[in-house]
């Protein structure tokens, strides 16, 4: 088992290997409504009230990790009886509320919600008449007075986030954009992703899958920062230990998108990136002004998927990655014919452990057909460097100035410019996560989220230009 960052994840592997395990056995049916009890091993149960408490949890888990509820079209849901243990935020007067005379909290409020205890001098705050302006924080000058924010509200960036009338965490999906930045967050492991990979179970025990009807899988680049116990080729083998037929690199669609939005971003001359589904949904429901200005490609998953099906119909295919957002863009219109189902590195992983396949015992396995650029894609910066590359492979003349922002907190300063004009730049290469794609939510390992492990992973590759990485595909 590899060592999670935090028991939260460790918990959710936990369950996701219990579930996949079970359904392999033939111990499970996909009835959201039917719960199958599946010991899930771990700590005894004291992270809750009582036992009763932890078991209709574990419950709630499992229902994600089978597929979660049906009527929820969001891919993210709230396990409610689970989020129960957050403050419910908002600024609060601290033990450090030394009783003071000046009184400059009760000065800077407006609305008069500061009052103080007769007996101790102390402050305190009347939530009924506080608007959480946090005009007292600042006037403190013993910083008695802290704003509690909830970690899942304070990592989205959308601000999708409030609380019920049972002060449960409630997701927006309006304004959610499916970076699960919430889910990584929450300390509690209250916001969960659907798992749905009982599906891509299904699709390697089809009576129909053989070999004119093969499982493909897509990895994306930013699997050369994860599995670190092991050599790449290894995972790719294990990946085909599974069932898959081959395993193809979203490398490959990246140097299809580079070269495509290449040309592309010289025809219109201003572009933002379609890579990220994060970034694209942030700009549709956030800056609309721009929507028309999004690259009209596919993403590299779904641009390599789309070249899988024209040359195999019959194929299926699953994308395996580090993103929630995945799940989603699946969804469009324009995706749901190429990808049948997405899996995550913590799904992949899990999947590993229930059929007991040891991936130090596999034998090498090799990705050939991407370029360095296309590998690259995998983190901050990269799409913009194969943008670069695929003007100068085409002689083009446009002179490209990109902008190149990780995280929404950056993509939405990059927006902001973009409005101005007098804006030094044409090109917005958009990643929901900080890092890029290596900072995913559903990554197994984040301490290695730098750009050494893709950059290591790219300068490996066998095709040194993008043309060449297209030619080579083809020929295939």
């Amino acid at each position: 088992m590899p060592q999670f960052e935090t028991n939260v994840q460790e918990l959710k592997y936990k369950v996701l290997k219990e579930v996949a395990k079970s359904y392999y056995a033939g111990n499970l049916q996909k009835d959201f409504y039917k719960i199958p009890k599946i010991v899930v091993p771990g700590p005894k149960p004291t992270m809750r009230c009582c036992i009763y408490h932890e078991r209709a949890i574990v419950e709630e888990r499992i229902r994600l990790a089978m597929g979660g509820d049906p009527e929820v079209d969001n891919v993210i849901e709230v396990i409610k009886i689970a989020c129960d243990e957050c403050p419910l935020g908002g600024y609060e007067v601290t033990n450090r509320c030394r009783g003071c005379i000046a009184h400059r909290c009760e000065k800077a409020c407006h609305r008069s919600a500061i009052h103080f205890d007769a007996r101790t001098r102390a402050a305190y705050i009347d939530k009924d008449l506080c608007v959480n302006c946090g005009m007292c924080a600042k006037a403190c000058q013993y910083g008695a007075i802290q704003n509690n924010i909830r970690p899942c509200v304070q990592a989205c960036k959308v601000k999708a986030i409030k609380m019920d009338d049972d002060d449960a965490a409630l997701i927006d999906d309006v304004k959610c954009v499916q970076c699960g930045a919430c889910v990584s967050q929450c300390p509690f492991g209250a916001i969960m992703d659907k798992s749905f990979m009982l599906q891509a179970i299904d699709l390697l025990r089809a009576p129909e899958h053989n070999a004119e009807n093969p499982v493909y899988a897509i990895v994306a680049p930013a699997i050369a920062s994860q599995f670190h116990d092991v050599t790449l080729g290894k995972v790719i083998s294990g990946i085909k230990a599974l069932g898959f037929d081959e395993v193809y690199e979203a490398a490959s669609g990246a140097d299809m998108v580079a070269d495509n939005e290449a040309k592309e971003l010289a025809e219109k001359g201003f572009l933002t990136s379609s890579c990220c589904p994060t970034f694209a949904s942030y700009i549709k429901k956030n800056y609309p002004q721009f929507k028309d200005n999004i690259s009209h490609n596919l993403s590299p998953m779904a641009t390599i998927a789309k070249w899988l099906k024209e040359h195999n119909p019959s194929c299926k295919i699953a994308f395996i990655g580090p993103c929630i957002a995945k799940k989603k863009e699946i969804q469009d219109p324009r995706v749901a014919p190429y990808v049948d189902v997405v899996l995550t590195f913590e799904e992949l992983q899990a999947l590993f452990d229930a059929r007991e396949i040891e991936l130090s015992s596999l034998d090498e396995e090799e990705l050939k057909h991407a370029s360095y650029f296309g590998r690259v894609f995998g983190r901050a910066g990269g799409l913009c460097e194969a943008v670069k590359q695929a003007l100068a492979e085409q002689g083009s003349s446009f002179e490209l100035k990109p902008y190149a922002a990780d995280g929404l907190d950056n993509c939405r300063t990059a927006l902001i410019k973009a409005k101005s004009p007098t804006r030094d730049f044409n090109f917005i290469e958009g990643m929901g996560c900080v890092g890029g794609c290596i900072g995913g939510p559903c990554a197994l390992e984040h301490e290695f989220r730098n750009k050494g492990d893709i950059d290591k992973y790219g300068k490996e590759a066998k095709e040194p230009t993008i043309s060449s990485a297209i030619s080579s595909l083809n020929s295939k």
